[in-house]
């Protein structure tokens, strides 16, 4: 499948507009815009490319430490189980654990 990366700008630029920082906090899960990504970084989903992301931890108002969380099982040490959440069986994508910088929620 080839990502349209062009498309995604427009609609990035557009959700960097509308959204402002929300307070969060660590071992909440939000769903983020991630986007499209270059390789096997995993990608958002729908419209916005969003995912939902676990904050693992906040350094300041526009910077936090986030997993991204998927409901596809693997059986590999980088999907770690998280149980149920919204009544679905929850992974971390441990091998993707990264920096989000004025997240859009």
């Amino acid at each position: 499948m080839q990502k349209d990366f062009e498309a995604w700008n427009k609609r990035k630029k557009r959700i960097h507009i509308e959204n402002e920082n929300r307070l969060y906090r660590e071992r909440e899960i939000w769903w983020c815009s991630l986007g499209l990504n270059v390789g096997f970084e995993q990608d958002g989903t729908g419209s916005d490319s969003e995912r939902p992301v676990l904050i693992l931890k906040g350094f300041s108002k526009q910077v936090c430490l986030i997993v991204p969380l998927t409901t596809s099982q693997k059986k590999n040490s980088y999907h770690v189980t998280l149980g149920n959440v919204g009544g679905k069986n929850a992974f971390a994508i441990i091998s993707q654990i990264r920096p989000y910088q004025r997240f859009t929620f």
